[in-house]
């Protein structure tokens, strides 16, 4: 984008603090386009982590209960296709949160005397030193080595660290907020940091009644607003814009047919927003695309494994047949 590394150079020098490159990059990026919208990514500052952790534990968002229910009940399910008893091997999880729903595999492995190292990789350094607090708290032994920073890179640098067999972990249903042609393309990528024998496990939030899926995300108790507004407070913090929050608001589509649940903050009024120097205008009722979360069919969770390189092993359901944790190996 023209100018942006004159304005940045400018506001660097007017407040004499460094500035986030990257960050500002994309956020100006995505907000110059006709379609304006903002990386989901950058949800996840304390604040962020803070309010995300509040939306797993509420009500009205099903997907964290479900998919805990399945790493409680059936840990042994999820990786009776690795001969514990057998090689090391690494337990690699990307995005690994607060880790709650991982210690149950983790405990399950340390009583079963697996040899395994857990590498938990997650671009927020605060969670991570979270995570790491709340296993060292609960489970004794385990051998932890964090890696922060986005997926790929981390996984690279993983590969320069271990050439152990490996499990990763994708959980959250964090592979349904990318666009499905951006799914595919991020288990090739996966795939090459995998050896054949590898296992992946893969969260999918499971097609059903849209009202049910609708209300997660628009939760009588506005987290999830105050969730994707935080990310304008974010910016105003780290890059010195001037967002009105309250000239925003949530707002939350579900389409069946594809599966696409996605967010949105509406602007309320003709306005304009200064970041880094650098305007931006917003028309009255204009949005922000800020996340998608698809959902998927079983057979749509088998195709993505077959036309990506790996081989569906087995689907491990919650009660409700709500959520899946789908098991693949590389082939």
């Amino acid at each position: 984008m023209s100018g942006t590394h004159s304005v940045l150079a400018h506001v660097q020098e007017a407040e004499n603090a460094p500035v986030n490159t990257t960050f500002l990059n994309d956020v100006l990026r995505g907000l110059s386009q006709p379609q304006k919208s903002l990386s989901s990514k950058y949800f996840y500052d304390e604040v962020g982590d803070h309010l995300f952790q509040r939306i797993m534990r509420c009500d009205d968002y099903y997907l964290t209960r479900c998919e805990m229910e399945v790493f409680r009940e059936k840990a042994n399910e999820l990786v009776s296709e690795l001969n514990i008893d057998g090689a090391e091997f690494d337990l690699v999880e990307l995005g690994a949160g607060d880790g709650i729903k991982t210690r149950h595999l983790l405990r399950y492995l340390s009583e079963a005397n697996a040899d395994f190292r857990y590498l938990p990789v997650d671009i927020s350094g605060h969670i991570l030193d979270v995570l790491c607090a709340g296993i060292q708290q609960n489970i004794s032994g385990i051998d932890i080595h964090p890696f922060e920073g986005d997926y790929f890179a981390a996984l690279g640098e993983i590969d320069r660290f271990s050439q152990r067999r490996k499990v990763v972990l994708f959980l959250g249903s964090n592979i349904g907020n990318m666009p499905i042609e951006d799914c595919h393309t991020f288990c090739l990528r996966l795939g090459e940091h995998m050896h054949p024998g590898d296992l992946l496990i893969t969260g999918f939030d499971l097609k059903k009644d849209p009202r049910t899926i609708l209300k997660a995300y628009d939760d009588s108790e506005g987290l999830t607003r105050d969730f994707n507004l935080n990310l304008l407070h974010r910016i105003n913090h780290e890059l010195g814009a001037d967002f009105k929050l309250d000239s925003f608001e949530h707002y939350q589509t579900y389409n069946p047919v594809s599966g696409a649940c996605q967010s949105y903050l509406i602007s309320q009024r003709n306005q304009t927003v200064t970041i880094a120097g650098h305007r931006v205008a917003f028309e009255k009722h204009e949005p922000i695309f800020m996340e998608v979360s698809r959902k998927f069919s079983l057979a749509e969770v088998d195709d993505l494994a077959v036309t990506t390189g790996y081989s569906p092993v087995k689907h491990c359901l919650d009660s409700k047949g709500w959520f899946v944790n789908a098991v693949w190996m590389k082939n």
